[in-house]
């Protein structure tokens, strides 16, 4: 399927039964979304009483007015009886300002073509109210009835008038749904119709529009004494967007003169002798911004019937023509090479708008169309951010929500608005669902109603009935609602908007990561579902047929996590890890190594991401976790795609020149400004002194002491807390190992335990007997020989990360195969949670985040899969060590166990009752080696690392 085809099908018109009209305020979400602003007022009017010489002002019935603020203009109504109605009345004025035709679909074809004349006839009479309105095109005539000096009586290019007034354009998409996508259709409608119009002259072999008669001459004047231009001549920067796609954008300068007309300095720029030929695209980006595409008419003779569009055997090849940047942007036919400029007259003023147009803001408009895009423009910062991996809780999130992201990805790639359907479980599980919750739209776009009777704010607090938990699925539908994508997730989450944004974000990381795999078969994709996610590859390839042909320039490459840190500044022992909310300042520049010159990208004062959630680059967030607060650093890394660099230049021309030498690399320079604990921490802090965390390393050093263990294995380490942690005290301990899934975590412990091994070794007297420390890179529901046979094991607060089947399996790779001699397991007590989220200090968003009365109690860190009552933790540790041959006694640190609800932190310690197991086990197995040795210290040669 060629690209022009692809565009055809878009805009064919499905048949589906007739709906309701909408209101005007639905119309103008429909246009603008956020953009459109509503303020209302009460209006304080005083009635009278019939008796004059009364003194007291009687207050009449309460009234409203609604002010409706758009990019373009503000409206405000009457006074009103209702605010609603107050608001409906503002947004139908704008309506009107508009020329939006609401009432099209009522129209029969030949009405259609009756309405179409007669508004051709309106723009081209003698209409004072017309005239002396804001109306973009009362610029464009006032400029012809200038430049007409005895000439024909103000000639108009058609293509101003199919690009500035919406009721001519509406009318055209209604007689011919293509009209949408073709410019060149609806110039022909226009120009078919202005034939008919006895009071304007066209041309046979032009698209110049001119009245038949003179105007009056209070029209003339009502022209004429508005002021429409500029004292001096100008100079506008604007793009030069060639067809092809293989050769480079380039910046041009559009000369206006002040007597002049702007479409004439473009018909000169792109080479046209007749500026009536040139073809107005619609309105790139904002709304407000005025930029347009600028092209030249392909040389195709007018249709006799206007209803039909050019045919393709009187045409040029139309893949051969089409400029693919250019429709990819507008969603528009543009043959050609075309000029983007911001120039020309709106609904705010009078006078001519005019804007610059650079290259940098090209590309930031290529990234925002990107899956990820929207998210790096909205924290602004192109080269540092990425799309988060998962969507946490609201007060840790930064930037636009998700929900938001994929609804502008939808809009800006010509799709529909994407659906969601919010799916209710009850907490009984006896019925896996139980009812499905539809969005219904409201006068505030901003809220969604449910129809178990709950509500939830798109961006903020959701309520929900008694219990249970909400699954979200989604669907992204072309604009004729053909499935392209569907997502029926398995997780299930206890607010509504928390399942909404999770849904929003799984669907966005999919696009993300197809786009930026251009090379693989589509076929792959279409072999069922793949992780909830269900996709239709040939609706996928139509739509996104110009995506691919702009986007397969740009060479995605993977870049290395780590090469080196420099870190410099006193280490203040606080080092971010999974959980935090870090704050950073950066700066990033492109640099060649060992050269002086670098051009500075991007820089930031004040940056704050989630450790852990994805939010920065890979090589970023690696960095962050090897400092400590107050440190600096800086490193080099590779270069990201070209187009991401260009959107964050601050200089094209410097960073094009260095982009093209040998050896370019981005120099990243950045201070830990502040880390916040995750809310898990700050909530044992609130209530407890020592800290949980400390006082369950006290719990683990006493059995190691009392043991004289002699090996331990931390599984789940992490970031080397405890390991770092038995540092401090003096033990028998000889050998510690630990052993985690996350590279990022064993970095910043093998820094941290090198660190502290070395002083210890250096120092004339030490209170540590360890000999060698290791640590493997895993998963602990894995076995590994190497770590068979164990003094003693911990795992700290791990399993709650995981799935319950998974924590089950740890369980019995533990206790089945490591078989270690005493095996420490502690996880939280979900009954002390009341207790616990009662102490915490909370910020303004967190309270409003919790909102939630009828909710059962959250758990501790918004990373928990689960969080076990007593009973649950008894049941799972005593049916492991009755299946493992251990024998099992609870504790727990934080409380008392013997008042209710018992230990904050509940322990159980596992005691093998088979010491010798060990070398019988060995003697008749072979296992392999899983786990890769990341990092390895002794006391006679130090460390050996492998990151």
């Amino acid at each position: 399927m060629t690209q022009v085809e692809a565009m055809e099908v878009e805009e064919t018109p499905a048949v589906v039964a007739k709906k309701p009209l909408p209101t005007p305020k639905a119309i103008i979400h429909l246009k603008y979304g956020k953009n459109a602003c509503y303020k209302t007022e009460e209006v304080l009017e005083s009635v009278q009483t019939g008796c004059p010489e009364l003194s007291i002002l009687q207050k009449g019935p309460c009234l409203y007015r609604c002010s409706l603020q758009l990019p373009e203009f503000s409206v405000t109504s009457e006074p009103c009886n209702k605010k609603k109605d107050a608001e409906q009345s503002a947004a139908k004025l704008a309506i009107e300002k508009l020329g939006i035709q609401t009432t099209t679909s009522n129209l029969t074809m030949q009405e259609a073509h009756d309405e179409l004349i007669s508004r051709i006839t309106y723009l081209f009479s003698d209409e004072v109210k017309f005239l002396s309105s804001l109306h973009p095109l009362t610029g464009h005539f006032r400029q012809a009835l200038r430049r007409s000096e005895g000439g024909p009586h103000g000639l108009v290019p058609a293509p101003v008038l199919a690009a500035y007034d919406s009721k001519l354009n509406n009318l055209c998409k209604y007689i011919n749904p293509k009209a949408e996508s073709n410019i060149l259709l609806t110039v022909e409608l226009i120009m078919g119709a202005a034939r008919s119009c006895s009071s304007v002259v066209t041309s046979e072999e032009t698209f110049w529009i001119s009245k038949q008669t003179p105007y009056t001459l209070e029209a003339k004047q009502e022209l004429l004494n508005k002021n429409s231009g500029f004292k001096e001549d100008i100079s506008v920067e604007a793009l030069y967007i060639p067809c092809s796609i293989e050769k480079p954008i380039k910046l041009v300068s559009l000369d206006v003169l002040s007597t002049g007309y702007y479409m004439d300095a473009i018909a000169q720029k792109l080479g046209i002798m007749d500026t009536s030929h040139v073809l107005v695209s619609r309105i790139v980006g904002k709304a407000s911004s005025e930029m347009r595409f600028y092209f030249s008419a392909p040389q195709l003779p007018l249709q006799a019937d206007s209803t039909s569009s050019p045919s393709k055997k009187e045409t040029m090849d139309p893949d051969a023509t089409l400029n693919a940047r250019a429709c990819y942007f507008s969603g528009q036919e543009i043959h050609g090479d075309a000029i983007l400029a911001a120039i020309g007259y709106s609904w705010r003023t009078t006078d001519l708008f005019n804007e610059n147009v650079s290259v940098n803001a090209y590309y930031r408009m290529l990234v925002g169309r990107l899956p990820d895009g929207g998210y790096k423009l909205s924290r602004d910062a192109i080269l540092a951010a990425e799309l988060p991996s998962k969507f946490t809780n609201r007060s840790n999130w930064r930037g636009s929500f998700p929900r938001d992201l994929l609804f502008t990805f939808c809009r800006q790639n010509w799709l529909s608005e994407p659906e969601f359907s919010s799916v209710y479980i009850d907490e009984s599980g006896q019925s896996e669902i139980l009812e499905t919750s539809k969005k219904l739209k409201l006068s505030n776009p901003s809220k969604e109603v449910y129809e178990n009777g709950g509500t939830g704010d798109a961006n903020g607090v959701g309520s929900v009935g008694q219990g249970g938990t909400f699954r979200c699925e989604v669907k992204i539908l072309s604009r004729n609602k053909d499935l392209i994508i569907e997502y029926s997730p398995q997780d299930a989450f206890r607010k509504p908007n928390d399942a909404i944004q999770n849904a929003s974000l799984r669907v966005l990381s999919w696009l993300n990561k197809y786009f930026k795999q251009l090379n693989v078969p589509t076929e792959k994709y279409s072999s069922g579902n793949i992780h909830g996610i269900r996709v239709y590859p040939h609706t996928i390839q139509t739509e996104f047929a110009l995506w691919l042909s702009v986007h397969n320039v740009h060479q995605y490459s993977k870049q290395n996590e780590l090469q080196s840190f420099h870190i410099e500044g006193q280490d203040s022992g606080v080092y971010p890890s999974s959980g935090y909310l870090a704050c950073i300042s950066y700066s990033i520049s492109l640099k060649q190594p060992g050269e002086h010159m670098k051009e500075l990208l991007e820089i930031c004062d004040e940056f704050e991401f989630e450790i852990g959630s994805g939010a920065v680059t890979p090589v970023l967030e690696a960095c962050v976790t090897q400092m400590s607060i107050n440190q600096s650093a800086c490193f080099i890394s590779e270069l990201p795609p070209r187009h991401l660099i260009l959107a964050a230049a601050r200089d094209h021309a410097n960073s094009l020149s260095l982009l093209f030498m040998q050896d370019c690399c981005l120099e990243y320079s950045i201070n830990l400004i502040r880390a916040t604990e995750p809310l898990e921490d700050r909530m044992e802090q609130a209530l407890f002194s020592p800290p949980l965390s400390k006082q369950r390393v006290e719990y683990a050093l006493k059995h190691i002491n009392e043991s004289c263990a002699a090996t331990l294995v931390d599984f789940g380490c992490g970031s080397g807390s405890l390991l770092e942690s038995l540092m401090s005290y003096p033990t028998s301990l000889e050998k510690i190992v630990g052993v985690d899934i996350s590279r990022k975590g064993l970095a910043r412990a093998a820094k941290v335990l090198h660190s502290k091994l070395n002083a210890k070794s250096e120092a004339l007297t030490s209170n540590t007997s360890i000999k060698s420390a290791l640590l493997y890179d895993g998963s602990i529901t894995v076995f590994d020989q190497r770590l068979y046979g164990f003094d003693i094991g911990t795992c700290l607060e791990v399993i709650e990360h995981m799935e319950e089947d998974q924590a089950s399996l740890f369980g019995d790779v533990a206790l089945g195969f490591f078989c270690p001699k005493i095996l420490i397991v502690s996880t939280p007590n979900y009954e002390y949670n009341p207790i616990l989220q009662k102490s915490t200090p909370s910020s303004q968003e967190e309270k409003e985040e919790d909102k939630t009365e009828f909710l059962p109690c959250k758990f501790r860190n918004y990373d928990h899969k689960f969080e076990w009552t007593r009973m649950q933790f008894q049941c799972w540790a005593s049916d492991l060590a009755l299946r493992h041959n251990y024998n099992v006694e609870f504790s727990g640190v934080g409380g008392s166990g013997d008042l209710e609800p018992g230990f904050a932190s509940q322990i159980a310690v596992f005691r093998n009752r088979q010491v010798h197991q060990a070398n019988q086990f060995r003697g008749t197995e072979e296992m392999t080696n899983h786990y890769e040795l990341i990092w390895e210290w002794d006391s006679s040669c130090n460390s050996r690392s492998s990151l």
